[in-house]
């Protein structure tokens, strides 16, 4: 067998089933070996943001990764925002960016690049395999990276002619690391603080957002009235009736200030300390409040739920409560206090942010994935879906956007038997739309609504609070999104995606109705106007 089939062959005994590739030249042995090793799923991208946006989207979902397949540095240069964001969320993903033979390289062909320096700055992992013989081992190596902990993207460059050349067999699979059990000096620091009965808040992030660490999280602030919050963007938070409820931290600044003023404790579970997005004029870009101590839990490595419930156990927190008489929300002093079961009465009237969310929160179906990538549009969402039936929440973990429609193809290949439902604003639909159409050859199980307001509003908001002053017109027109409008329903068809258009709120329910019934495809687009 040639290296190509090798790579291949391995990445499957390493439990790599799924590759999301727009390939080239280089990467034709791959290609062919694709047919010789049928375990492999093979997946289509039209644009490379797409093909790494939907192996995110997969790899949250999934727990393992996907490959991509890319076509030398200006494929990987196209990829690399989602990347970026699959970065972030430490989401496992392995790439395989194909390069120049390596006799052809010294001449400087038209395409070559430094792929190391565009793939170092999103990789927590990269190699460039230099024989053969190497090439299949290195990418069981990639997979263990990946995997982690803490997980995140592995790049593996393989030059065309070790693709080609033959070798003896694929490579075994390489064990990746366990998580690291918190040190109990860890737990009973972190105890030793929430017992002082000072302000306190846990900020959850990565795995502690899942069902196991919000639930002792919960029984922690159960006993100790620590506030619940977690991280603004989370790449996959658990969350619906039954499930205990988290605050997610405001993505402006100035909500932000708010939600953890006053605290004297802050601890971190597989969070990050919270800062601003960017910097702005008199605001603080560092959002710990003075004189608020931290402590750190659970790092990105670590069994962040397990650290949570040992926790709980150091604080006397049983699953029915008891501790230091804190009551919960409904005046008891036990149970754990989870989520009642509620949704939103079916709109009527205009169409807008507030009444888009409860068509939302009324319809969204147990057990689905939500892709959220809303942006301005989405500042509803979050109370009207809270209390509907448990759901899974993908966010925009990097800021980079285009991440909504190809993550929500990814999850749909992760979970054939979810509702995939992708909710995107207009502008950063248009990054990555072309994910639409994988999702049509693969008949994915997808409903994507579009929330089209006619511009980039974030960014009319975002003028103001930097200081730049008022809008002119030349400004304007860098933040509408009209002369020509955006028509979403005809690229839609366009990509072979049903879609339809809803201009009040009675439409987008009926609408979202029965897309949501039909499996497959489908594509909403709700026109948001005053």
């Amino acid at each position: 067998m040639n290296g190509a089939r090798a790579v291949i062959e391995t990445l499957v005994a390493s439990g790599v089933e799924v590759c999301f590739t727009n390939p080239g030249t280089s990467e034709m042995h791959f290609v062919a070996a694709l047919d010789e090793v049928p375990e492999m799923r093979a997946v289509l991208g039209l644009f490379e943001g797409a093909v790494t946006g939907a192996a995110d989207g997969y790899g949250r979902l999934a727990g393992h990764p996907a490959v991509t397949l890319l076509h030398l540095g200006p494929g990987l240069g196209n990829g690399i925002a989602n990347l970026h964001n699959a970065r972030r969320a430490h989401t496992p993903v392995v790439n395989i960016v194909g390069d120049h033979a390596t006799t052809h390289l010294p001449f400087d062909p038209l395409l070559a690049s430094d792929i190391e320096s565009l793939a170092r700055p999103v990789s927590a992992w990269f190699r460039k395999s230099t024989s053969a013989e190497a090439l299949a081992a290195d990418a069981a190596q990639a997979v263990a990276a990946a995997y982690g902990p803490p997980g995140g993207v592995a790049t593996l460059v393989a030059p065309a002619d070790l693709s080609w050349t033959e070798v003896g067999a694929p490579a075994p699979p390489v064990a990746p690391r366990a998580r690291e059990v918190v040190t109990s000096n860890a737990v009973e620091a972190t105890a030793k603080a929430l017992r002082s009965e000072a302000p306190a808040a846990l900020l959850l992030g990565g795995t502690a957002v899942r069902e196991k660490g919000l639930v002792a999280a919960r029984r922690v602030s159960q006993v100790t009235g620590a506030k619940l919050l977690c991280e603004t963007f989370p790449s996959n938070l658990e969350r619906g009736a039954g499930l205990p409820s988290v605050e997610r931290l405001g993505y402006l600044a100035e909500l932000a200030i708010g939600q953890l003023q006053g605290l004297r404790h802050l601890v971190l579970v597989d969070a990050a300390a919270p800062v601003s997005f960017f910097a702005y004029p008199n605001l603080p870009g560092y959002l710990v409040p003075d004189g608020c101590e931290l402590h750190v839990l659970a790092g990105a490595s670590d069994d962040a739920s397990g650290a949570l419930e040992a926790l709980a156990e150091a604080l006397g927190a049983t699953a029915r409560g008891g501790g230091f008489g804190v009551t919960d929300a409904a005046g008891g002093s036990g149970g754990e206090n989870m989520q009642a079961a509620q949704r939103p009465e079916r709109p009527s009237g205009a169409l807008n942010t507030e009444t888009a969310a409860a068509a939302i929160g009324a319809l969204l179906p147990e057990g689905a994935i939500v892709s959220d990538e809303a942006n301005t549009c989405g500042v509803f969402l979050p109370s009207a879906t809270a209390a509907a039936p448990r759901h899974d929440w993908l966010c925009l973990t990097g800021g980079a956007i285009g991440q909504g429609i190809p993550v929500a193809t990814g999850a749909a290949i992760a979970c054939p038997d979810r509702k995939v439902l992708s909710l995107e604003a207009d502008g950063s639909a248009m990054y990555t739309f072309q994910a639409l159409w994988t999702q049509a050859r693969e008949g994915l199980d997808v409903t994507t609504v579009v929330f089209n307001n006619g511009s980039y509003a974030i960014l009319e908001w975002e003028l103001s609070r930097v200081g730049a002053g008022t809008a002119g017109p030349k400004a304007k027109e860098m933040l509408e999104l009209n002369s020509p409008d955006l028509d979403f329903v005809a690229l839609a068809r366009g990509m072979g995606v049903p879609a339809t258009r809803a201009t009040d709120a009675q439409e987008l329910t009926a609408q979202l109705e029965r897309a949501l019934a039909e499996p497959g495809p489908a594509l909403v687009e709700a026109v948001l106007r005053g």
